[in-house]
Protein backbone atom coordinates (compact mmCIF):
# COMPACT_ATOMS: atom_id res chain seq x y z
CA UNK A 1 0.00 0.00 0.00
CA UNK A 2 1.32 3.46 -0.88
CA UNK A 3 2.45 5.99 1.70
CA UNK A 4 -0.11 8.42 3.07
CA UNK A 5 0.26 11.91 4.57
CA UNK A 6 -0.90 12.70 8.09
CA UNK A 7 -3.18 15.74 8.17
CA UNK A 8 -1.68 16.79 11.51
CA UNK A 9 2.07 16.32 11.15
CA UNK A 10 2.12 16.57 7.32
CA UNK A 11 4.58 13.66 7.37
CA UNK A 12 4.23 10.73 4.99
CA UNK A 13 4.43 7.10 6.03
CA UNK A 14 3.10 3.62 5.32
CA UNK A 15 -0.68 3.39 5.53
CA UNK A 16 -0.37 0.61 8.10
CA UNK A 17 1.07 3.17 10.53
CA UNK A 18 -1.82 5.65 10.13
CA UNK A 19 -5.53 5.69 10.88
CA UNK A 20 -7.90 6.43 8.01
CA UNK A 21 -11.01 8.56 8.64
CA UNK A 22 -14.08 9.04 6.46
CA UNK A 23 -17.34 10.96 6.65
CA UNK A 24 -20.35 8.94 7.73
CA UNK A 25 -23.76 9.51 6.10
CA UNK A 26 -24.85 11.54 9.15
CA UNK A 27 -21.95 13.99 8.69
CA UNK A 28 -19.77 12.70 11.53
CA UNK A 29 -16.16 11.62 11.22
CA UNK A 30 -15.60 7.90 11.76
CA UNK A 31 -12.38 5.86 11.88
CA UNK A 32 -11.85 3.32 9.11
CA UNK A 33 -9.63 0.83 10.93
CA UNK A 34 -9.62 -1.70 8.07
CA UNK A 35 -9.02 0.94 5.38
CA UNK A 36 -11.95 -0.28 3.31
CA UNK A 37 -14.84 2.15 3.81
CA UNK A 38 -16.03 3.97 0.67
CA UNK A 39 -15.60 7.65 0.00
CA UNK A 40 -12.85 10.22 0.39
CA UNK A 41 -10.59 9.50 3.31
CA UNK A 42 -7.91 11.32 5.27
CA UNK A 43 -5.11 9.97 7.40
CA UNK A 44 -3.72 10.63 10.87
CA UNK A 45 -0.59 9.13 12.34
CA UNK A 46 -1.59 6.32 14.68
CA UNK A 47 -0.98 8.12 17.94
CA UNK A 48 -3.75 9.28 20.24
CA UNK A 49 -2.28 12.77 20.63
CA UNK A 50 -2.47 13.38 16.89
CA UNK A 51 -6.10 12.29 16.66
CA UNK A 52 -6.97 14.57 19.58
CA UNK A 53 -5.12 17.44 17.90
CA UNK A 54 -6.97 16.88 14.62
CA UNK A 55 -10.26 17.15 16.51
CA UNK A 56 -9.15 20.23 18.46
CA UNK A 57 -7.88 22.06 15.39
CA UNK A 58 -10.94 21.04 13.32
CA UNK A 59 -8.77 19.60 10.57
CA UNK A 60 -11.23 17.00 9.30
CA UNK A 61 -13.64 19.26 7.35
CA UNK A 62 -10.80 20.66 5.27
CA UNK A 63 -9.16 17.28 4.74
CA UNK A 64 -12.39 15.54 3.77
CA UNK A 65 -13.69 18.57 1.85
CA UNK A 66 -17.03 18.24 3.64
CA UNK A 67 -18.83 19.98 6.46
CA UNK A 68 -18.26 17.18 8.95
CA UNK A 69 -18.22 17.02 12.73
CA UNK A 70 -15.58 15.13 14.68
CA UNK A 71 -16.83 14.00 18.11
CA UNK A 72 -14.75 15.05 21.09
CA UNK A 73 -14.27 11.41 22.07
CA UNK A 74 -12.97 10.33 18.65
CA UNK A 75 -9.68 9.26 20.21
CA UNK A 76 -11.54 6.99 22.64
CA UNK A 77 -13.47 5.45 19.76
CA UNK A 78 -10.27 4.72 17.83
CA UNK A 79 -8.75 3.13 20.93
CA UNK A 80 -11.77 0.87 21.42
CA UNK A 81 -11.81 -0.19 17.77
CA UNK A 82 -8.06 -0.91 17.72
CA UNK A 83 -8.37 -2.94 20.93
CA UNK A 84 -11.35 -4.86 19.55
CA UNK A 85 -9.46 -5.63 16.35
CA UNK A 86 -6.38 -6.78 18.25
CA UNK A 87 -8.39 -8.96 20.62
CA UNK A 88 -10.22 -10.60 17.74
CA UNK A 89 -6.91 -11.33 16.05
CA UNK A 90 -5.51 -12.69 19.32
CA UNK A 91 -8.44 -15.09 19.61
CA UNK A 92 -7.77 -16.35 16.08
CA UNK A 93 -4.07 -16.76 16.85
CA UNK A 94 -4.95 -18.79 19.94
CA UNK A 95 -7.23 -21.07 17.94
CA UNK A 96 -4.40 -21.55 15.44
CA UNK A 97 -2.10 -22.74 18.21
CA UNK A 98 0.45 -19.92 18.14
CA UNK A 99 -0.30 -18.59 21.64
CA UNK A 100 0.51 -20.18 24.99
CA UNK A 101 -0.65 -19.02 28.41
CA UNK A 102 0.49 -19.44 31.97
CA UNK A 103 3.73 -18.21 33.49
CA UNK A 104 5.56 -21.55 33.18
CA UNK A 105 4.71 -22.09 29.50
CA UNK A 106 5.47 -18.47 28.66
CA UNK A 107 8.85 -18.77 30.40
CA UNK A 108 9.69 -21.86 28.33
CA UNK A 109 8.58 -20.19 25.09
CA UNK A 110 10.85 -17.24 25.84
CA UNK A 111 13.89 -19.31 26.74
CA UNK A 112 13.63 -21.65 23.75
CA UNK A 113 13.33 -18.67 21.40
CA UNK A 114 9.88 -19.54 20.04
CA UNK A 115 8.12 -16.49 21.51
CA UNK A 116 8.01 -13.29 19.44
CA UNK A 117 5.86 -11.26 21.83
CA UNK A 118 4.88 -11.50 25.49
CA UNK A 119 1.61 -10.19 26.88
CA UNK A 120 0.79 -9.27 30.48
CA UNK A 121 -2.63 -8.15 31.59
CA UNK A 122 -2.84 -4.56 32.78
CA UNK A 123 -2.09 -4.62 36.50
CA UNK A 124 -0.36 -8.01 36.51
CA UNK A 125 1.55 -8.75 39.70
CA UNK A 126 5.02 -7.25 39.60
CA UNK A 127 6.66 -10.50 40.73
CA UNK A 128 5.24 -12.48 37.81
CA UNK A 129 6.22 -9.83 35.31
CA UNK A 130 9.72 -9.60 36.80
CA UNK A 131 10.33 -13.34 36.46
CA UNK A 132 9.39 -13.30 32.79
CA UNK A 133 11.50 -10.18 32.26
CA UNK A 134 14.44 -12.16 33.66
CA UNK A 135 13.81 -14.86 31.06
CA UNK A 136 13.71 -12.23 28.31
CA UNK A 137 16.99 -10.71 29.47
CA UNK A 138 18.61 -14.15 29.72
CA UNK A 139 17.68 -14.84 26.11
CA UNK A 140 19.23 -11.57 24.95
CA UNK A 141 22.35 -12.27 27.01
CA UNK A 142 22.63 -15.65 25.26
CA UNK A 143 22.50 -13.93 21.88
CA UNK A 144 18.78 -14.34 21.20
CA UNK A 145 16.17 -11.82 20.14
CA UNK A 146 14.90 -9.01 22.34
CA UNK A 147 11.27 -10.05 22.76
CA UNK A 148 8.82 -7.17 23.36
CA UNK A 149 6.51 -7.42 26.37
CA UNK A 150 3.29 -5.41 26.23
CA UNK A 151 0.44 -4.73 28.65
CA UNK A 152 -2.49 -3.83 26.42
CA UNK A 153 -5.55 -5.59 27.82
CA UNK A 154 -7.38 -6.01 31.10
CA UNK A 155 -7.87 -9.42 32.64
CA UNK A 156 -11.48 -9.47 31.46
CA UNK A 157 -10.43 -8.64 27.90
CA UNK A 158 -7.80 -11.38 27.87
CA UNK A 159 -10.27 -13.91 29.29
CA UNK A 160 -12.72 -12.98 26.56
CA UNK A 161 -10.12 -13.57 23.86
CA UNK A 162 -9.13 -16.89 25.40
CA UNK A 163 -12.60 -18.08 26.32
CA UNK A 164 -11.96 -17.83 30.04
CA UNK A 165 -9.14 -19.35 32.06
CA UNK A 166 -8.05 -16.32 34.12
CA UNK A 167 -5.18 -15.52 31.74
CA UNK A 168 -2.48 -13.25 33.17
CA UNK A 169 0.53 -13.91 30.95
CA UNK A 170 0.70 -15.13 27.35
CA UNK A 171 3.32 -15.61 24.68
CA UNK A 172 2.75 -15.28 20.95
CA UNK A 173 4.81 -17.83 19.04
CA UNK A 174 6.38 -17.84 15.61
CA UNK A 175 3.92 -18.70 12.88
CA UNK A 176 2.01 -17.11 10.04
CA UNK A 177 -1.15 -17.00 12.18
CA UNK A 178 0.65 -14.60 14.54
CA UNK A 179 1.31 -11.91 11.94
CA UNK A 180 -2.08 -10.22 12.10
CA UNK A 181 -2.11 -9.99 15.87
CA UNK A 182 1.47 -8.76 16.20
CA UNK A 183 0.76 -5.97 13.71
CA UNK A 184 -2.46 -4.94 15.48
CA UNK A 185 -0.86 -5.12 18.92
CA UNK A 186 1.99 -2.86 17.83
CA UNK A 187 -0.47 -0.38 16.35
CA UNK A 188 -2.50 -0.27 19.58
CA UNK A 189 0.69 0.04 21.61
CA UNK A 190 1.88 2.97 19.50
CA UNK A 191 -1.54 4.62 19.60
CA UNK A 192 -1.52 4.58 23.38
CA UNK A 193 1.82 6.34 23.49
CA UNK A 194 4.26 3.46 23.34
CA UNK A 195 7.33 4.03 21.23
CA UNK A 196 7.87 2.01 18.07
CA UNK A 197 10.97 0.29 19.43
CA UNK A 198 13.25 -2.05 17.59
CA UNK A 199 11.78 -4.87 19.64
CA UNK A 200 8.29 -4.12 18.36
CA UNK A 201 9.54 -3.96 14.80
CA UNK A 202 11.44 -7.20 15.24
CA UNK A 203 8.32 -8.98 16.39
CA UNK A 204 6.46 -7.85 13.29
CA UNK A 205 9.37 -8.82 11.03
CA UNK A 206 9.75 -12.20 12.69
CA UNK A 207 6.07 -12.95 12.25
CA UNK A 208 6.19 -11.94 8.59
CA UNK A 209 9.24 -14.08 7.91
CA UNK A 210 7.32 -17.20 8.88
CA UNK A 211 4.72 -16.45 6.22
CA UNK A 212 7.24 -17.02 3.48
CA UNK A 213 8.78 -20.17 4.90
Amino acid sequence: MNDRTCIVTRESGPAENLIRFVAAPDGTVVPDIKHNLPGRGCWVKAERRHVDEAVRRKLFPRALKESVTAPDDLGDLVDRLLAKSALGSLALARKSGVVVTGSAKVDIAIRNGKAIMVLHIIGAAADGVRKLDQARRALVYAGGRDIPALSLFTGDEMDLAFGGGNVIHAAVLEGRAATGFVTRARLLHDFRGGSATNSDRYAVDAAKETETE
